[in-house]
């Protein structure tokens, strides 16, 4: 061995927090022998032992605990170049990994991406729906690179900036007994059908999110994800639904469905950008940081 490589290194950090050779092959998907001879032509390089061999398996000398020190750095150094080189297209172009909740997707970002497409040539954005819930940790865990959530609060452990606000409201068809109405509480809606798929998503996690603003549970025989869908079904009569304001005024004329604003103070929400720690100081997603709040 001429040189320090990083296979070399890889296997010597796995042996020092393996504390065996044998457990090191493991990990590394080798043979014993093989490391046992990379560990070898390890120390014949640097002229000094690194590790020291005994009946329970090794130990670093002083000098190894030294390297042990440098290689993990210099691994996480390269570990995180990779994940920056893996951030560009096959073409060199940059690739944001961006999450968004689907009211996020359909009210906002149709705007925000066409208008930061235009001035970012050399930019791509991979962009996927997913749930508020889950997208703090997806963010946190490395799925991406940026998400946009809604919560009362910012996710902890994670850095988040205030992003948009908008409005939920209650949904129902012209002609019933509701539609005369400008704005309600949810309570007062509650002896009608309710269209399931709430903000918070399932019933149990809605209920927990109003708290105490409603007095019993509404009544669900149905449940929608897709907001155009639910809108078809209100149509229908198959129940009342929570809608987004902006969501719900493409669908309203030609359902003939009329919006009502909901005075409950959750009705309002509250979007949050969170951004993952190992991503937030690279150009590309700076640009779309600014771009966006």
């Amino acid at each position: 061995m001429k040189k320090l490589d990083i296979p070399t290194l890889e296997i010597f950090v796995a042996a020092v927090e393996e504390k065996s050779l044998s457990k090191a092959a493991e990990r590394e998907n080798l043979v014993t022998s093989a490391v046992s001879k990379r560990m070898t032509e390890l120390e014949r390089h640097l002229g000094k032992a690194v590790l020291l061999r005994h009946g329970r398996g090794v130990d670093p000398t002083p000098a190894g605990i030294l390297l042990y020190q440098r290689a993990k750095s210099l691994l996480r150094h390269v570990k995180l170049t990779e994940k920056a080189i893996n951030e560009f297209t096959s073409d060199g172009v940059a690739k944001i990994r961006l999450l968004a909740n689907p009211s996020t997707v359909l009210q906002f970002l149709p705007i925000e991406m066409k208008s930061f497409l235009a001035k970012s040539k050399n930019i791509s954005i991979d962009l996927v729906e997913s749930h508020s819930y889950d997208i703090p940790r997806l963010v946190a865990d490395d799925q991406a690179d940026l998400g946009i959530y809604h919560a009362d609060y910012p996710a902890s452990g994670i850095l988040s900036y205030p992003y948009k606000k908008d409005r939920v409201g209650l949904v129902v068809p012209n002609g019933h007994p509701l539609s005369n109405a400008t704005e309600l509480f949810l309570e007062d809606a509650l002896e009608y059908d309710l269209l399931g798929y709430f903000p918070r998503h399932s019933l149990g996690q809605f209920l927990d999110y109003v708290g105490k603003s409603i007095s019993r549970p509404p009544i669900v025989k149905l449940q929608v994800s897709n907001f155009e869908t639910r809108c078809r079904m209100i149509q229908e009569g198959l129940g009342l639904g929570i809608v987004p304001q902006n969501i719900a005024k493409n669908y309203l004329s030609q359902m003939g469905l009329v919006f009502i604003n909901l005075r409950d103070t959750w009705a309002e929400r509250q979007f949050y950008l969170c951004v993952n720690n190992d991503s937030k100081d690279t150009d590309a997603v700076q640009k779309l940081i600014k771009h966006l709040i």
